[in-house]
C-alpha cells in the first residue's frame, strides 16, 4: 500500500473510532444537526436541553481548541424538535492544524447519522452595507485557504471524488433563514465569505483585492466544513456575525478583545435565528 493510501486509511480509522466514542456516550436519538460554534458564538449551547457535553480531550484522536473564544466542548441535546450536535469551538490553518485535523468534527458527525449543517463564525465585514453587529447568510465562498481537505486518497463510500460545488450552501435554508431574520426584526443579508489562512488581519491592499473578487465578509474558517458538507451531501447553512469593518479607506485597528465583545453582543441575535429556525 502506498502512502497516500496508507494516510487515508489511518485517518479513515481515526474518524471512525472518533464517532463510536461519542455515540457510545450518547446512546439517545441519532443527531439530525451538527452545529459547529464561531470565536465567541458559543452561547447558543444554553438552548441544548437535555444535554450530554463531552470535553474534545475525551473524545480519542481529537485536536484541542487553542483559538480565543472556543471552549472545546461537544455538546449533544435536544433544540426544539431537532437532535443536535453542538462543537463549541472549531480549528484552524493558523493554530497549526492540519486539513484533517479542521474537518474531523464533520467527518464524524457524518458517521453518526446527521443530515444538516450549520456554521457560524466572526468575520471582516467589506461590504460598506454591512454594520458591526450584522449576521450575514452564507450563498457562497472563496477559498483561498490555500489548502482542501479533500486533498489525498478519496473514500468513495463517503464521497465523489470530484463533487459539485454549485450550491455550497442550501438556498432554501438560506431564504428561510433570511425570512426569520425579518420576522424577528434581526440585521441580516446574504452574501459571499472569503476564507484566508491568517491569523494577521488584513492589509488595506489586501481589503480591496478580497472585495473586488466578490466577497462581502472575509475570515479564517467555515469553508473546509462547507467542502465536506458538500462531499458527503449534507445540507450547509452558515451564518457570519460582522465583528469589524474592513474599509481600506478608513482603517481602524481592532483587538482581538474588541472581535470577541462585538460577537457576544450580537450573539443573542444568532442564538435566536438558529432556535427559530430549528423550531420552523
Amino acid at each position: 500500500m502506498n502512502h497516500i493510501l496508507q494516510a487515508g486509511q489511518q485517518q479513515r480509522q481515526r474518524i471512525e473510532t472518533a464517532a463510536e466514542a461519542v455515540a457510545n456516550l450518547n446512546p439517545g436519538a441519532t443527531p439530525e444537526v451538527v452545529l459547529v460554534l464561531g470565536t465567541g458564538l458559543g452561547a447558543l449551547v444554553s438552548e441544548i436541553s437535555d444535554s450530554v457535553t463531552i470535553p474534545y480531550q475525551e473524545i480519542p484522536g481529537f485536536p484541542t481548541s487553542t483559538a480565543p473564544g472556543h471552549a472545546g466542548r461537544l455538546h449533544i441535546g435536544q433544540i426544539g424538535r431537532a437532535r443536535v450536535l453542538a462543537f463549541e469551538g472549531r480549528f484552524h490553518l493558523y493554530e497549526g492544524w492540519h486539513m484533517d485535523d479542521i474537518v474531523l468534527p464533520i467527518r464524524i458527525s457524518c458517521r453518526l447519522g446527521v443530515s444538516s449543517a450549520i456554521f457560524s463564525n466572526s468575520c471582516g465585514g467589506m461590504n460598506p452595507d454591512l454594520q458591526k453587529g450584522d449576521l450575514l447568510i452564507l450563498d457562497d465562498h472563496i477559498n483561498l485557504l490555500g489548502a482542501n481537505p479533500l486533498t489525498g486518497a478519496n473514500h468513495d463510500d463517503w464521497g465523489p471524488r470530484f463533487p459539485d460545488m454549485s450550491q455550497p450552501y442550501c438556498l432554501e435554508s438560506a431564504a428561510r433563514l433570511s425570512q426569520i431574520a425579518s420576522q424577528e426584526q434581526i440585521r441580516a443579508s446574504r452574501g459571499v465569505y472569503v476564507a484566508v489562512a491568517g491569523p494577521n488581519l488584513e492589509t488595506r491592499a489586501e481589503y480591496r483585492m478580497l472585495h473586488s473578487l466578490g466577497a462581502d465578509v472575509v475570515g479564517m474558517s467555515t469553508v473546509p466544513e462547507a467542502i465536506i458538507c458538500a462531499h458527503e451531501g449534507i445540507r450547509a447553512s452558515a451564518i457570519s456575525v460582522v465583528t469589524d469593518l474592513c474599509d481600506p479607506d478608513n482603517l481602524k485597528k481592532v483587538s482581538v478583545e474588541e472581535i470577541l465583545s462585538v460577537a457576544a453582543e450580537a450573539e443573542p441575535k444568532l442564538t435566536r435565528l438558529v432556535v427559530n429556525f430549528l423550531n420552523d
